[in-house]
């Protein structure tokens, strides 16, 4: 294949238009935040993200080069069809979700992170532990798309991989590192709109193409291939129902969509923005599943690809880019290209600043150096952004399964960080010996499950597992919504358990090692105490309530049960009921 020195133009001049918005929005917003909580503008961008903004960079946190390239891969797929393209439905039901649920409670109580309230309910070793998840979705997640992005560019204009995967991870550290979310949220607008423009414009030129058979023909009867509308076989319909709950509800808690919520000037707003989103991704999907659809029912004979269908080479991941350089005109081509990096980029960033964020907030400030300046945590944060920018190139260009990885990671997010969500805003009574036994419950059971794509083997055969064409073993059992229940049910059991045992007497106060039933022998939550008390940190960051000296930790905290005897000592004789 030449070089085709016209695409890699079309891509600079994308590039630079992203970086130069990037940084334009830094700069329009460099004041913002300067009175002392600038690393809380970096984070949820002062929290005055309008609707307009706030709907497109929600949206195209969603709409990525995965979604974009992995919707068209599954229409194109014989076997496989619209039928299993369950993202654009799932997220989007996610995002309802998430606004109908999650997005008043933790707006309304002024959360910087999507770790705040685990850190406020269960303490700061638990809100660690939850980390290592939710970071593992972020990094592996931007790991896999920036592997596709240079699999799609390599395709078009025929230049090294490596360069290409590591330019655009420059370019989105850059800008991000800058401005934080106003460059993230103002560059998406732009990403979101040269999506929007590119695949539309590639379409039709597609669908016209000699050898592209009419898709409304194809989709029902066999003509290149199996009819792209496909199909779910009975022995299937437990595994489509167990992905699509992940997509569904395992979609909610990630903090590239909290950091959208949170950054809302309302909670009203929060709503609105999540219901827009969920329009948007429907909306952006339609052009993916059109050039799947007309990559299934393509003669391949008749391009210069060749005889041989793309999915018999083995490279049905890569149809969008391959629909874009063998059935559009050369200029085509490359407007359709800058739209998939533009998808990329607007993913990857906010992963990259979503994993940053927890770092420097949760980990860092509240874990580590409660009196940190905020001088400091936006160093720590600028840092961090270029390191997991750095780590997350790497796994790019060096790993060999990173789709495993991201798969098993967005399970650990769905297992572990779902239910835990759920606990901690809306079941009264839990605590840290329900949340780790249920932690660690889900985790078995989803790593003892097995993974294919990792040749991972499973430990627990559940009914319906076969052995695939590689020799792995394949579950055909909804064990990861069976996880994800258990891992919740353990957490309310093991709460109310403990709960029980030491306010009844059962168990002696002493062996409360994790401090979070016997609040009076709790040095964890006067580590609490102290961080509500701190300077550097906004009250409302933490709790719903005004700063009054007459404040007593039962009112302060969503978890009362367990401050009902502090309120009570003689360490608090001023404090009295609300």
């Amino acid at each position: 294949m030449p070089f085709h020195v016209e695409g890699l133009v079309a891509i600079i001049v994308f590039y630079l238009a992203i970086l130069l918005v990037g940084i334009w929005a830094a700069w329009k917003t460099k004041n913002i935040g300067s009175s002392g909580d600038r690393s809380e503008a970096i984070i949820v961008g002062g929290r005055d993200i309008g609707l307009l903004v706030g709907g497109f960079t929600m949206t195209a946190t969603w709409v990525g080069g995965g979604y974009i390239n992995g919707t068209a891969e599954v229409v194109y797929v014989p076997g496989y069809g619209l039928a299993w393209a369950q993202a654009p439905i799932g997220y989007s039901l996610s995002l309802i979700l998430g606004g109908l649920f999650f997005a008043k409670p933790m707006r309304s109580k002024g959360y910087v992170t999507m770790l705040d309230p685990f850190q406020q309910m269960y303490g700061k070793r638990m809100g660690g532990l939850l980390f290592i998840p939710a970071l593992m979705g972020e990094m592996f997640w931007a790991a896999a798309i920036f592997s596709a992005l240079g699999a799609t560019i390599s395709v078009i204009i025929d230049i090294n991989i490596n360069i290409s995967v590591i330019v655009s991870a420059l370019i989105a550290t850059m800008y991000t590192v800058v401005g934080g979310l106003y460059s993230v949220a103002y560059t998406d607008v732009v990403q979101l709109f040269c999506i929007f423009l590119g695949l539309w414009i590639s379409v039709p030129f597609a669908m016209l193409h000699p050898a592209v058979e009419d898709i409304g023909r194809t989709a029902v009867k066999k003509v290149h291939q199996e009819p792209w509308l496909g199909n779910i076989k009975s022995l299937d319909v437990y595994t489509w129902i167990d992905n699509f709950l992940l997509l569904m509800l395992g979609g909610i808690p990630w903090q590239a969509y909290f950091q959208r919520v949170l950054s809302s000037s309302s909670a009203m707003y929060a709503q609105v923005l999540s219901f827009l989103a969920a329009f948007g991704c429907l909306v952006m999907a339609l052009p993916a599943i059109l050039i799947g659809a007309i990559g299934a029912s393509t003669n391949w004979n008749q391009t210069e690809y060749g005889p041989t269908e793309p999915w018999r080479r083995q490279e049905a991941d890569m149809i969008l880019p391959i629909v874009l350089q063998y059935l559009c005109p050369v200029y085509i081509s490359f407007f359709g290209l800058g739209a998939v990096s533009a998808a990329v980029m607007s993913s990857a960033d906010s992963s990259i600043l979503s994993a940053s964020s927890m770092f420097a907030r949760n980990i860092y400030q509240l874990s580590f150096r409660q009196n940190a300046s905020d001088k400091e945590i936006v160093w720590v944060m600028r840092i961090t952004v270029f390191v997991f920018g750095a780590s997350a190139t790497a796994m790019a260009l060096l790993a060999k399964s990173v789709y495993g990885l991201w798969y098993l990671s967005s399970d650990l997010v769905y297992i572990i960080i779902f239910p835990q969500l759920l606990c901690v805003l809306f079941i009264k009574g839990t605590n840290t010996y329900g949340a780790i036994t249920g932690y660690l419950f889900g985790l078995f059971l989803r790593i003892t499950g097995g993974e294919p794509y990792l040749y991972l083997q499973p430990l627990i055969m559940y009914p319906g597992c076969y052995i695939d064409e590689s020799g792995i073993y394949v579950q055909r059992f909804p064990f990861k919504t069976l996880a994800m229940l258990t891992s919740f049910l353990t957490n309310i059991a093991v709460s109310y358990l403990a709960k029980y045992l030491f306010e009844s007497g059962t168990l002696p106060p002493k062996l409360d090692f994790l401090d979070a039933v016997v609040a009076k022998y709790s040095k964890e939550h006067m580590d609490k105490t102290t961080l509500v008390k701190n300077d550097n940190i906004i009250l409302n960051e933490l709790a719903p309530v005004n700063p009054r000296h007459s404040l007593t930790l039962n009112s302060t905290f969503t978890n009362k049960d367990a401050f009902s005897d502090i309120d009570s000592s003689p360490e608090a004789p001023n404090a009295k009921d609300n």
